[in-house]
């Protein structure tokens, strides 16, 4: 029996305070692969596996692995957790395939509805042990879950159960209740409500148990600063991202959105190109960007590449081919 212990850092998953560690996992986790038959594979493994795919923005492949280990005694619960978390993001841009869902249902075809339909099966399978932090993270992922559906009935009915949530002295300051009211009042057309919120607790320290909703809320408040023209603000939030997960995809992007407003294309295109590395090159609308960056700071052979590498993905991206690859192409020659 071969262990795989693997620390990620990720939208919902471990945190690492380096990157230095990601290039190795590929490697790690194949050792793992040849050392057992697929039939005697842990479901530690698999449950790393998805991890790694999840991190490197492979979601079908992180479904699947998670979906190996969700009935195990050790990691099926939080298997489960992350696979509600994939079905819930609403920042995808790798699209979900039916595949990644073994779904009966066959006339669900839409993604986005299986991947909700999904993440409340699983919501229902989930069993919370009884401990405090179990309940209220149960709890938490079905107010999430509502907010997903962009129902207003939905919106309104987790706006409810958060506010009771932070009404309660303990729970007051704590980060998954608040970025609940955040997105709720956002989906609600209420920016300055939602800012109030995160700006509560956007001082909190950094803690393992609440790294996920802490950076969730730092890039939420991050995102209204940007919208804001407050560009000093949200970099300040996205250094603090950065300084407990450097591979945090959204954070890079959003810092190489900010230097690209103010045209340091060279900083901009070295942003999204760790977006870019860092999100498992799916994320199309970031090589589109990359490429742009290259281009404006004149690095044509780069923005060609990048050009190429969403071309391979999506022959026909918008804009991406006449804007920036034919550009690159007659600057080289001329």
């Amino acid at each position: 029996m071969v262990v795989v212990v693997v620390v990620v850092g990720s939208g919902g998953s471990g945190y690492s305070g380096g990157s230095g560690n990601i290039a190795d996992l590929d490697e790690w986790l194949s050792r793992a692969e040849a050392a057992t038959e697929a039939s005697n594979r842990d479901a530690g493994f698999y449950y790393c596996s998805g991890l790694r795919d999840w991190r490197t923005g492979k979601l079908n492949s992180a479904l699947r692995h998670f979906n190996a280990a969700r009935r195990d005694p050790e990691w099926g619960q939080q298997a489960i957790y992350n696979m509600i978390e994939i079905c819930l993001d609403p920042d995808d841009d790798s699209a979900l395939s039916s595949e990644a869902f073994n779904e009966e249902d066959v006339e669900y075809q839409d993604s986005r509805t299986m991947a909700l339909k999904t993440a409340q099966r699983l919501l229902q399978e989930l069993n919370p042990k009884g401990s405090p932090h179990e309940m209220l993270t149960h709890r938490l992922l079905g107010n999430f879950f509502l907010l997903s559906t962009k129902l207003k009935t939905n919106i309104e009915r987790a706006l409810q159960d958060c506010t009771a949530l932070a009404s309660q002295e303990t729970l007051r300051d704590h980060v998954g209740p608040a970025l609940g009211l955040a997105t709720a009042h956002i989906l609600l057309k209420q920016t300055p409500r939602a800012r109030n919120h995160l700006k509560r607790v956007a001082k909190n320290i950094w803690t393992f148990e609440d790294a996920e909703y802490l950076e969730r809320c730092w890039l939420l408040l991050a995102e209204i600063y940007v919208q804001s023209n407050k560009y000093e603000l949200a970099n300040e939030l996205l250094r603090k991202v950065l300084q407990h997960n450097a591979t945090c995809v959204r954070a890079h992007e959003l810092s190489g959105y900010i230097a690209e407003r103010e045209q340091n294309y060279r900083e901009a295109a070295a942003l999204y190109s760790q977006a870019w590395k860092f999100g498992g090159k799916t994320k199309l609308s970031v090589g589109y960007k990359l490429a742009y960056c290259c281009l404006k700071s004149k690095k044509y052979a780069d923005a060609i590449q990048g050009c190429n590498e969403v071309l391979r993905q999506n022959s026909d991206f918008p804009r991406i081919r006449k804007e920036i690859l034919e550009k690159s192409i007659n600057s080289i020659r001329t």
